[in-house]
Order: structure tokens, then C-alpha cells, then sequence
């Protein structure tokens, strides 16, 4: 830069007063100062005027800075400082830390007359708000580093995804834990690894997190690992925020499994114990215990009651089941309640009673194997993909009253030797109180063998099939007077009887086997009407104590063009309901007289009635559609609701469903029987 030289005023830099910059002019080698603009004795010199420009030039810059001013003065090369210290000044007062950025360049004043121009701009506040950005950054910066160091020692899992919820970084661990390589989590492609039933209810977690800028989120799900299992992770993750706003978001899933077991394994036992404590009858305990069962340890449960019987109406089968309860957990057809099976000896059911030790058998999903549960159940296995069984029996003073049966599905993992002492302990805490409930029961059981003892099994007759069901009232230790009857007459017809003696004790059962058979010898004696044989039994009834009184049906299933037409009466009873396959059904209201055991002059009516090929006709009494307070119009709609909806049902399932899918008020014994016609 060459200046001009305007006589002994010295050189013209007016020209540079108005500069934003400071500004200042050395001469020679020895840098004497020749000029310096108002900005540049504002940001040297002390404003107070305690030390003038020259003095802090000459005492304090330029010897601080003398190398730059001679290596510029000698070679002509410009230097540039960004940023740099403000050189302490004597006799300045302290302004704080100021930074500044200088340029310096040569000047030529003549031949050999060379000097230093020096502009100088303040950047302190440039440079401090820098400074303070980098020290956030390296500062947040060292404490995501120490977060995921502490993170790696006390997580399994450590991830970050993107503000708006996806994984936007690889984890190495959790493609160690899950197998997931990072094309396959990237984004939202880790919940191909969350277990299927949990995806829902994560998704919304996650994403109301998210769109809330939750302060802590929190959450536990299934995860599959590597060897293909699943287990329990804890999840939680927080929001990385800059100004105020999330750029992340940093999280941990952590292996909970083995605390997650011991937590449910706690919360099944107590609710165990509650149900057990709170109920009375045995059937009330077993079902609830299903309910706690179901979900948490199986996809469903059936709970049988154990009768070993050998009586003819069981014709000498070595075990005999009443399913008293069932539970399936949702999206399953949950069975009906009640059923009744015979059981062969060779059963594997029958074995793990006999021998008290459980049973579990694991297999592909759908194929059950035959002999493992009772026939009745085996389709319900199959249809849902079961994959595994386990027949627990309930072992209560010394014996079996009862068999839990549960079932696992579909995906779900088979049922683990955990999760068997678990159901284990849960009947052991429940001993005392199953033990109470067994007393009873054992009472009961007494009693219904002798109740069977005096029903007949139904024929077996070609084209047609019957089948009966008794179930005593579980408030009751007393054999009933409910009975049914079903036999083939001289003249080949069939006949089924229904009957219920009033009273519910000792009396009314001999009274009732004294009247079944009565009407038995009545009705093979002579093939007449229904109406006259309930006239003739009427009269019969005279040699039996004053105060009986009984109920009663007598139906004949006569062929009929081709097909079978019904000729019945009914004594004071509830009317037969008859059910076409097409699931229409209405009572046959017809023939009806009074109660036996009261006078009445003159013979008992009767009445004929087709019976469409594949209905159903059910005879039953009045403990299936009576409850206190209720008019008994009621209790018959639903009968018949429920029966239509079932039409379509083999015999034995339609009878099982009709018996305990009904609101009953247990204090009175159930009896049907129902006849199948075939269908064309």
C-alpha cells in the first residue's frame, strides 16, 4: 500500500477516520506510531484517559506483538489473528476477557521507507457466544458418552431413534440380544421383534410418548431374543433437548424376565388364595381357579371332577368325568361348562390320575395326540392350534377329586416346569380351603351314586339317538326326585319319561324309584296311550304315602310314513321343547293334565306331534328353567333361545350346553333327555 506525503503535516490518513474498524499506522523499524482513528484509541487506550494511545502501544501491543510487526515490515506478507486476547494494558482498568481480530500489512511511504497497517476489530461477543455453543456441544457430548457407558453396564439394550420415535442409529446390542441385523430395526422395524399380542399396546405407548415429549417413558413388553424366545424387557427413555426442543430420543431395554416371573408367580398365588377363600362349593373354587389360570398360564382350561364308578349305567368304564368348569382367554370359543365322558382305562388322562403326577405332552400346533384329553375336547384342540397339554391332578388329602386340564395355543411357548410348580403351589395354598369344599362334595358324590344307581342308561337304537344328563344341585348334600327313563316297548316303539317327586331328601328318591318303576311295569304291561298309562299310574300311586305328589312326561317315538311322529302326555309338568335342525323351536303345550298323586276322574289326554327329520325334542325338569322370584315364562324363553342356537350341535354337546349354559339357582337337581331324530 503506497501513501502519499503531503508536506510536514505528515501523511493524509483522514481518509480512514470514519472506519467501523480501528485503525492505526506504524513508520520505520522501529514501528513508531503515526496515526490511530477513534475506534482504535477506544479499544487501546483507557477511556478515563489514564493511559494515552501512545504510551499503551509503545508499552504493551507493540512489544507483545513486535515479531508480527517485523516480519510484515521486512517481507511484505500480510498477517491475519481471528480471536485473539486482548494484551493486558498497564494502567487500564479491567474490562473482562475481550477477544479481538487484527490484520496487519505493509505500508510504503518512499523508496526503503516502509511501515505497518494495523486494523483491529472487537469480537468478544462473537467469540464468547462460539465458545459457549462448543462448550455445550462437548459437554453434552461428554455426557451421552457417559450416559451410554453407565447405560452399557446396568442395560442389556441401548438405542436411540430420531425425534419422531424411529431408530435412527445401529445398536450393537440389540442385534446381539434379538438377532435383528440394523436394515432389519432401522426405523420402525424393531417390533418385528416385539411379541404380537404386545405390539399394539406399545405402538400407542410409544407414540403418545413421543407426541407428548414424555419427561420419562416407561414400558415392558415381550421381546424375542436370539435363541427365538421370548422374555420380558424393561423399556425407558428420556428426550434430548436443544432449546428447548427434542432432537432425540435415548433408551434402554433391560432384561426383567426373572423379576416379571417372580412378580406374577406372587400375584397368581394371591389371587389364588382370594377366590378359594371367598367361595363355599367345590365347583364354585375349581372355576374360579380356571379364570386365574387363563390367561396367564394357558390359553385354556378345563376342570373335571374325578367319579370312579363302575356302576351299569356306566357300563363298567373304570372312570367316569364331569367337566364342572371352563375358561379360554379372548378371541378362543370358550367350551360349555358342563359335560360328562367315560374314560377307558388306557387313557393317558386316566394314567396321570392314577399315578398323581402331572402330565405334559408338547406337540406341532393342531395335532394333538388322540388319547390325551377326553374325546369331547380333542376338537377344540385342533381347532385352535394347541401345542401343548398338561393334566395336572389336584391331589387334596390324599386323593383326586378333581383334574386340571391346560392348554397353551398357537404361538404362545408350550407350558414350561415353571410354570407346573406354579400351578402347583397355587393348589397348595389353596388345600385347606379345596379340603373343606371336598367334605361336601364327597357328601354329594355318595349321594349321586345313589342317584344313578336308580336311572337307566338310554338305549342305543339304530337311526335314533338319546341322551340324558343329571346334574345335582351343588347346595345340596341330599339325593333329589328328579329322574329320567328311557326304554323300548314290547311293540318296538321307544318311550322316554321325565319325572320330578316333590322334596329333595331320602324320601323323595325311594318315592321316585318306587314311581319310575311303576310306571316301567305299567308301560310294558299294556302298549296303550301316554295319557292312559299316566291314569293308570295315578291310580297306582294310592298304595304310596298320602303326601306324594310327582310331575311327570311320558313320551312314545312312533314310526310314522317314512319318519317318527311324537304321541306324549304331561302330568303337571314343564312342556317338551322341540327343536327343528333349521334351529326353530317351540314347546308342545298339548296334553296336559294334573300333578299325580292328586284325585282326578277320568282318563289323562294325549297328543300326536311330527317330529321333523334331524330335531330335537328335550324333555328336562324344572331345575333348568326355574329361579326365585321369576316368572317361569321367562325361564322357558331362554331355554328356548339357548336350544335353537345349539341346534346344530351332536346330542351330547347340545345336552351338555342346555345343562350349564342356563342362569340356574342351584338350589334344585337338573335332569333332561333329548332325542335326535336322523336327518333325511
Amino acid at each position: 500500500m503506497d501513501v502519499v506525503d503531503r508536506g510536514n503535516s505528515g501523511l493524509s490518513f483522514e481518509m480512514l477516520d470514519p472506519a467501523p474498524v480501528g485503525v492505526a499506522v506504524t513508520r520505520g523499524p522501529g514501528h513508531r506510531l503515526i496515526y490511530s482513528n477513534v475506534v482504535y484509541r477506544s479499544l487501546v487506550s483507557d477511556p478515563g484517559g489514564g493511559v494515552s494511545v501512545e504510551e499503551a502501544f509503545s508499552e504493551s501491543v507493540l512489544p507483545h506483538y513486535l515479531p508480527l510487526f517485523d516480519q510484515v515490515h521486512a517481507t511484505g506478507e500480510p498477517v491475519i489473528s481471528t480471536a485473539e486476547p486482548a494484551v493486558p494494558i498497564r494502567g487500564r482498568r479491567d474490562l473482562g476477557e475481550r477477544f479481538f481480530t487484527f490484520s496487519l500489512s505493509r505500508v510504503v511511504f518512499g523508496p526503503g521507507d516502509h511501515g505497518v497497517l494495523v486494523v483491529v476489530m472487537d469480537v468478544t461477543e462473537q467469540t464468547t457466544a462460539a465458545r459457549r455453543m462448543t462448550a455445550n456441544a462437548e459437554e453434552r457430548h461428554r455426557i451421552l458418552r457417559r450416559y451410554e457407558s453407565l447405560m452399557r453396564v446396568s442395560a442389556d439394550i441401548f438405542w436411540v431413534t430420531s425425534r419422531e420415535g424411529y431408530v435412527s442409529e445401529p445398536s450393537p446390542s440389540w442385534e446381539r440380544v434379538t438377532g435383528q441385523q440394523w436394515e432389519n430395526y432401522r426405523g420402525q422395524g424393531w417390533l418385528g421383534a416385539v411379541h404380537p399380542e404386545d405390539r399394539p399396546a406399545t405402538v400407542e405407548s410409544w407414540s403418545r410418548a413421543v407426541a407428548q415429549a414424555t419427561e420419562m417413558w416407561e414400558h415392558v413388553y415381550r421381546l424375542r431374543t436370539v435363541d427365538g424366545g421370548y422374555r420380558h424387557f424393561q423399556l425407558r427413555a428420556v428426550p434430548i433437548c436443544v432449546d428447548g426442543q427434542v432432537v432425540e430420543w435415548v433408551g434402554t431395554s433391560t432384561d426383567v424376565e426373572q423379576q416379571w416371573q417372580e412378580q406374577r408367580r406372587q400375584r397368581l398365588l394371591d389371587r389364588a388364595a382370594a377366590v378359594t377363600t371367598q367361595l363355599h362349593s367345590l365347583e364354585e373354587m375349581l372355576g374360579a381357579l380356571a379364570d386365574v389360570i387363563v390367561p396367564e398360564l394357558g390359553d385354556g382350561c378345563g376342570v373335571y371332577l374325578v367319579t370312579d364308578l363302575t356302576d351299569e349305567r356306566h357300563g363298567g368304564a373304570p372312570f367316569v368325568i364331569e367337566r364342572l368348569a371352563t375358561a379360554a382367554r379372548p378371541g378362543l370359543r370358550r367350551l360349555p361348562p358342563y359335560s360328562e365322558e367315560q374314560l377307558p382305562a388306557g387313557n393317558a388322562f386316566v394314567k396321570a390320575v392314577r399315578r398323581r403326577r402331572p402330565l405334559l405332552k408338547r406337540f406341532p400346533a393342531g395335532s394333538p395326540p388322540p388319547a390325551i384329553v377326553p374325546t369331547g375336547t380333542l376338537p377344540w384342540l385342533t381347532a385352535n392350534d394347541a401345542n401343548s397339554v398338561l393334566v395336572l391332578p389336584v391331589v387334596v388329602d390324599g386323593a383326586v377329586p378333581a383334574v386340571v386340564c391346560v392348554v397353551t395355543c398357537g404361538d404362545r411357548s408350550p407350558i414350561s416346569q415353571a410354570d407346573i410348580s406354579l400351578l402347583n403351589r397355587m393348589f397348595d395354598h389353596a388345600h385347606d380351603a379345596l379340603s373343606r369344599a371336598i367334605r361336601f362334595q364327597r357328601a354329594q358324590q355318595i349321594a349321586l351314586a345313589l342317584q344313578y344307581s336308580l336311572l337307566a342308561e338310554p338305549p342305543r337304537l339304530p337311526g335314533l339317538q338319546i341322551v340324558a344328563r343329571y346334574r345335582a344341585s351343588p347346595a345340596a348334600a341330599e339325593v333329589g326326585g328328579d329322574w329320567y327313563d328311557s326304554f323300548v316297548l314290547p311293540d318296538g316303539v321307544p318311550v322316554l319319561v321325565i319325572g320330578d317327586v316333590a322334596g329333595h331328601d331320602l324320601s323323595a328318591a325311594v318315592a321316585m324309584s318306587q314311581l319310575r318303576n311303576m310306571l316301567r311295569a305299567l308301560a310294558m304291561d299294556r302298549c296303550e296311550p301316554p295319557g292312559e298309562i299316566l291314569t293308570r299310574l295315578n291310580i297306582a300311586m294310592e298304595s304310596l304315602s298320602d303326601d306324594v305328589t310327582a310331575t311327570c312326561v311320558y313320551a312314545r317315538v312312533e314310526a310314522s310314513d317314512g319318519g317318527y311322529r311324537l304321541r306324549y302326555a304331561a302330568a303337571g309338568h314343564p312342556p317338551p321343547l322341540l327343536v327343528t335342525a333349521e334351529g326353530r323351536g317351540r314347546f308342545l303345550e298339548g296334553a296336559v293334565s294334573p300333578l299325580l298323586g292328586l284325585p282326578h276322574h277320568g282318563t289323562r289326554v294325549s297328543q300326536v306331534e311330527p317330529l321333523p327329520p334331524g330335531s330335537t325334542l328335550l324333555l328336562y325338569t324344572d331345575g333348568l328353567v326355574e329361579r326365585p322370584g321369576e316368572h317361569l315364562d321367562r325361564g322357558l324363553e331362554r331355554l328356548r333361545s339357548l336350544a335353537e342356537s345349539v341346534a346344530d350341535e351332536p346330542a351330547d354337546r347340545f345336552c351338555d350346553t342346555v345343562v350349564s349354559g342356563l342362569p340356574t339357582s342351584g338350589l334344585d337337581d337338573i335332569a333332561v333327555i333329548a332325542l335326535r331324530l336322523p336327518r333325511p
